[in-house]
């Protein structure tokens, strides 16, 4: 039945044992040719399509796609890593990983149209509907993760796909039919299942998240799967919805949402159940077996802190502003990072040298945060959570503040939101307590953000990373006067630095 063609074809792929063929001669140990090479295969089986029968062709697509995923995997375990990638790993990685998912994706919904067509073939691949559908949303998904790592704008026809995927489920009714993923994967899922998980996922990730945050929400979620819920009647507990005739990413279910029959409601409540049940055993320290991060293994406390915002972000309501953004262009310094802040300070540490820095347009601002524009070129190493600091133009202190928002449009310039820690950061030195107080101890320098709304006695600190410890207290210098700082908590941290609190308290005498 395989390889019946209306007319001959000496394409290579166009015999189902001469594919295998190829397959057989594709590098076994080494996981980046490989994916290449297949991507490749995959890419020709769209383009002779036409020639192919339907059963034909899905027979080729599923041996080609199930021998790439081993070191699909393999490459997703390389790209998203707690130590940062060097820019050329990070686009090669990137490059192939992107490469492969959106033909995989295209070459699955391929066979999905010329099947709604009447292709030649298509009441033989009727029993595969599912696993065609599920494997193309999972595919669809891997393209948008990749996108979502570089906080890349979405082609609008990824959306019309995943769409199509799902209606053409939903109307022949096989959406809920459980089918394996892959071999190796444990467990059944569902074309309802991918689609819920996928608008999860988007919906709480996509451009406040960093690439190895968004990779292990998405694991969670995957995890969690089965207790998404989808419904095509409005449902005031969902928390997303899904558009299937104006396709756009998921989107938040205001009170106000105008309900009309193409929406599809997504409510989450029995997923935090096996989210919650999970939390517990991650705070014994343990990762379970049955979450999947492609191979990977993480610390039991990164994946804990990831899905304890993961939660939050299922429970709680979009945060509202506290203050109101006035539209307003103004010239900003902007410093990246805390060693480039450091340089921004004059001998007296003060930080009010108006040292270069590179210029960004503020286009609307807050007490509290800002937005950005600025060309992708001009923002090198700009990421979630990158720690900058900030001078408004006529302004003589420099402040700090932490990205949190970054999107790109489709002019290739990064939007850019910022949180505002503090509009003025004072140089401090830093001491160990407890060795300063028998030996000469080594002088760390660190930020104080002046915060005069803030009269609880705290101290928040951005210091180097890894110089906070929860067990020492340390000694600052600031104008002339020596502080006792007691450690509270580390608040984040970031890849060049901590923020931390503490109580402040000052000492008799005066700094040498």
């Amino acid at each position: 039945m395989l390889g019946i063609f209306g007319k001959k074809s000496d394409h290579p792929l166009a015999d189902f044992k001469s594919a295998q063929q190829i397959l057989d001669e594709v590098p076994k140990n080494d996981s980046l040719n490989a994916v290449q090479e297949i991507t490749g295969w995959i890419e020709s089986i769209v383009e002779l399509a036409d020639e192919f029968r339907l059963d034909h062709e899905l027979a080729v697509l599923r041996i080609f796609d199930e021998a790439a995923q081993p070191h699909v995997r393999k490459l997703m375990r390389d790209y998203f890593t707690v130590q940062p990638l060097s820019k050329f790993q990070e686009n090669r990685l990137w490059t192939v990983l992107n490469a492969f998912y959106t033909h995989s994706e295209l070459a699955h919904h391929d066979i999905l149209r010329r099947y709604r067509s009447g292709g030649r073939g298509a009441s033989v691949i009727k029993s595969e509907l599912a696993i065609l559908g599920v494997r193309g949303i999972t595919a669809l998904s891997g393209r948008l993760k990749m996108s979502v790592a570089r906080y890349a704008l979405v082609e609008p026809a990824a959306w019309n796909h995943l769409s199509e995927f799902f209606a053409h489920a939903e109307t022949h009714e096989y959406q809920h039919n459980a089918v394996p993923l892959y071999p190796g994967v444990v467990g059944n899922t569902s074309v309802a299942q991918e689609f819920g998980a996928l608008l999860a996922w988007y919906g709480v990730s996509a451009g406040v998240l960093s690439p190895l945050q968004e990779h292990v929400t998405e694991r969670l979620i995957s995890y969690a799967g089965k207790g998404l819920r989808l419904d095509e009647q409005y449902n005031g507990n969902a928390l997303f919805i899904f558009d299937l005739t104006q396709p756009t990413p998921p989107m938040r279910l205001a009170g106000d949402a105008t309900v009309h029959p193409a929406l599809r409601f997504l409510s989450v409540a029995d997923a935090l159940k096996l989210l919650g049940n999970l939390l517990k055993t991650l705070e014994k320290g343990v990762v379970p077996d049955d979450v999947s991060f492609c191979g990977a293994t993480y610390e039991a406390d990164l994946v804990r802190e990831i899905l304890r915002r993961l939660i939050d972000n299922l429970t709680q309501p979009l945060p509202t502003r506290r203050n109101p953004r006035r539209k307003i262009n103004v010239n900003l310094k902007v410093a990246n990072g805390f060693f480039k802040m450091l340089e921004q300070a004059d001998i007296g540490l003060n930080f009010m040298s108006s040292g270069d820095g590179e210029l960004w347009d503020v286009e609307d601002i807050s007490a509290t945060g800002f937005r950005s524009v600025v060309p992708v070129p001009r923002a090198d190493g700009i990421k979630i959570g990158t720690l900058i600091g900030t001078k408004p133009e006529n302004v003589q202190n420099w402040g700090a503040g932490i990205v949190r928002r970054l999107s790109r449009d489709d002019k290739n310039n990064l939007h850019i939101g910022v949180e505002v820690l503090s509009t003025q950061i004072v140089g401090v030195s830093l001491a160990d307590r407890i060795i300063s107080e028998d030996t000469e101890s080594e002088i760390e320098v660190a930020m104080y953000l002046n915060r005069p709304a803030d009269t609880s006695g705290e101290a928040w600190l951005l210091m180097k990373p890894n110089t906070f410890s929860p067990s020492h207290s340390m000694n600052m210098d600031m104008d002339g006067k020596t502080f006792l700082l007691l450690p509270l908590a580390l608040v984040e941290s970031g890849d060049d630095y901590d923020l931390a609190r503490y109580r402040r308290m000052e000492q008799e005498g005066t700094a040498e």
